[in-house]
């Protein structure tokens, strides 16, 4: 079967079936696994990929030199618009093969990938259009993600230039830039630790414009809120005065809209309340209730499910803060009734058995102050 089917990619003229086979080799591949493909069928799709990518430029030149014809009117840019979008398709279905195989042979492709590094590498530099420079970013990615330390490898070809997008103009780039921070943060290891706290400069500035919580620029925002928490939470060596951090770092929540992301950021929450951290719990517990009103937004607009891991953390802390009334009194006086409701609803789950160990981290939250 893959090499009728490899056969079909590559002779495939028309961009729409192409990328159909695309999006069936890609589920092909993560369905059956590591057996998917033999050493030759993946140096052979790799050469493949390879003949993709070489198209696409070559299909990019052709309509830059024709842009500077003296013929070229509006119907002809019309045209070449068109072009733009089905090339961007292609690009966006080679990223989710390449994706595909990063995700089943992880570190064991690096020696197919390498082929193609010049190819992402190009796509980055500046002059290129968002497109190509959000599905390079997308596929570094994938390889920090995937392949964890083993990626520092290429970190010449993308590491400046994902710093530089951090301040991009295009949301799409700033979120997939983001997005390669907080994947360093979590799987690089330690060669990253120097690269993630240079990060930080960047991100917070990103998290901090003016308009960044603007429907257009809210997800890129929660990203960079979500790479900060990695950063912090999994390669925080090289990181300077981490306490004066978390000050900062909580006043960027509330966020609800990226739902793969919210876990993260809210888990690390968890993590600063059941350590007793004072920047987060706030002398003689004056910070308390501004943090349970994070937990009641949070479930008010389901950017955390109350059955899910994170949100039966958030419940057990909530309990623990209800045998405290006078606390828990001025928490729900500062609610409004959409949180108080989610709130309540949380209160009144069931915490599975499997989640019960940890009320033992949570029991010493707090307790230097249960006088109070």
């Amino acid at each position: 079967m893959n090499k009728e089917l490899f056969k079909a990619i590559e002779i495939e003229p028309d961009h729409e079936v192409l990328g159909e086979l695309f999006l069936s080799l890609g589920k092909c591949i993560e369905t059956l696994g590591v057996s998917s493909l033999t050493a030759d069928e993946l140096k052979e799709l790799t050469t493949i990929l390879d003949s993709h990518f070489k198209k696409h430029f070559e299909r990019s030149s052709e309509r830059a030199e024709k842009r500077h014809d003296e013929d070229h009117d509006e119907e002809a840019e019309e045209e070449m618009l068109e072009e733009d979008d089905f090339d961007a398709y292609i690009l966006n279905r080679l990223s989710d093969i390449i994706h595909s195989l990063l995700v089943t042979y992880t570190d064991s492709y690096l020696g197919y990938f390498d082929t193609l590094v010049p190819h992402f590498h190009a796509l980055l530099q500046p002059q290129r259009t968002v497109s190509d420079r959000q599905w390079a970013l997308c596929v570094f990615d994938d390889v920090i993600q995937f392949t964890g330390a083993h990626s520092h490898r290429y970190s010449q070809c993308f590491l400046t230039r994902m710093a530089e997008s951090l301040a991009d103009p295009s949301a799409e780039i700033r979120q997939a830039a983001a997005y390669g921070f907080g994947v360093m943060g979590m799987n690089g290891g330690p060669v990253y630790a120097r690269a993630c706290a240079e990060a930080l400069p960047p991100l917070f500035a990103l998290i901090s414009a003016p308009d960044s919580r603007s429907v257009e620029n809210n997800t890129a925002t929660e990203n960079a809120v979500s790479a900060v928490t990695k950063i912090f939470k999994f390669n925080n060596s090289c990181v300077d005065n981490i306490d004066k951090l978390h000050q900062i770092w909580l006043s960027w929540l509330p966020i609800h809209e990226d739902t793969e992301e919210t876990p993260h950021v809210y888990g690390y929450l968890c993590d600063l309340i059941e350590s007793n951290n004072p920047v987060i719990i706030g002398q003689d517990n004056s910070n308390v209730p501004n943090v349970i009103k994070l937990f009641a937004d949070a479930f008010a607009k389901s950017a955390i499910e109350v059955s899910s891991v994170v949100g039966q953390r958030m419940v057990l802390i909530l309990k623990h803060v209800q045998t405290i009334p006078q606390i828990f009194q001025t928490c729900m006086n500062i609610l409004s009734n959409e949180e108080r409701q989610a709130l309540g609803n949380a209160l009144n789950s069931s915490v599975p058995s499997s989640t019960t160990p940890q009320v033992g981290t949570t029991n010493h939250f707090m307790n230097h102050h249960a006088s109070v």
